[in-house]
């Protein structure tokens, strides 16, 4: 049976993150995963987990500096150092507040330094995987759409696995988005199959509103369907904008036949 966790980097966005947290619990959600809970201190939020019921899955490194931050910095050249204090921040985090996964996030690169950027990368998540492997941890990749992201490094599934061959730790996962397969290449099903090997964590929002799992092109029946022939035993994260309240939104699991 899938189980489903909470992403509280979109789900209850009207409170501060504890009470997501707790919100998620009384919900009936058993795990959830977080965004950028750095301002929350990771004791305050393990204690939040443990009082809600809930197992922390994944955060994503922090964006680092700039206008935007990048989105990241694991791809962007000339920013080995500060991705290095990030991705050992995430870590530090993930293991003091009890999570499993850090999702490297990769940044924004100019299309001129994409070579650059892919030798970066590669040096910056071999380092990653390595730091985490010490506690026990995952390292996750994950491309994002270029509708929502405009110039982030990579937005396929192909480009994700080739990044993931050539660093060649055991530990370094792929973050298989449906939204954002959906959005960026479509054909999910066949790439799910064809590239389960590599997926350590799988994540769902309807394409192309991002909301609530009910609607629009992706047939989610289907896509649960083929991750229990998979035998997949991991969690799916729950990562949409809400259309209005969470907790009346998530009747979307009653009307998909399954549980949380």
């Amino acid at each position: 049976m899938l189980r489903f966790s909470a992403n509280l980097g979109m789900l209850w966005p009207d409170r501060p993150l504890l009470e997501r947290i707790a919100a998620a619990g009384r919900a009936g959600f058993r795990a959830v995963e977080l965004h950028f809970p750095y301002e929350t201190a990771a004791e305050e939020t393990k204690a939040a987990c443990a009082a809600a019921g809930v197992k922390l899955l994944g955060i994503n490194t922090n964006v680092g500096a700039g206008p935007d931050g990048h989105r990241g910095l694991a791809a962007v050249p000339d920013k080995e150092a500060e991705f290095e204090d990030l991705i050992r921040q995430a870590i530090d985090y993930a293991v003091a507040a009890g999570g499993t996964a850090v999702h490297a996030m990769a940044g924004r690169v100019a299309e001129s330094d994409r070579a650059a950027g892919t030798e970066t990368i590669v040096r910056n998540l071999k380092l990653a995987a390595q730091l985490a492997a010490a506690h026990g941890l995952t390292i996750l990749v994950e491309p994002l759409n270029q509708r929502d992201n405009p110039g982030y490094f990579y937005s396929t599934i192909e480009l994700g696995v080739a990044i993931i061959d050539r660093v060649g730790a055991p530990n370094l996962k792929l973050m298989f988005d449906c939204y954002h397969v959906g959005c960026a290449q479509g054909d999910v099903l066949t790439r799910m199959r064809r590239y389960w090997p590599y997926v350590g964590h799988v994540q769902i929002a309807a394409v192309p509103s991002r909301a609530e799992p009910d609607e629009g092109e992706i047939a989610y029946p289907a896509i649960f369907a083929e991750l229990e022939t998979l035998g997949y035993d991991g969690w799916v994260g729950a990562e949409y904008r809400p259309r209005g309240d969470t907790d009346a939104g998530l009747a979307w699991v009653k009307k998909l036949g399954v549980a949380l």
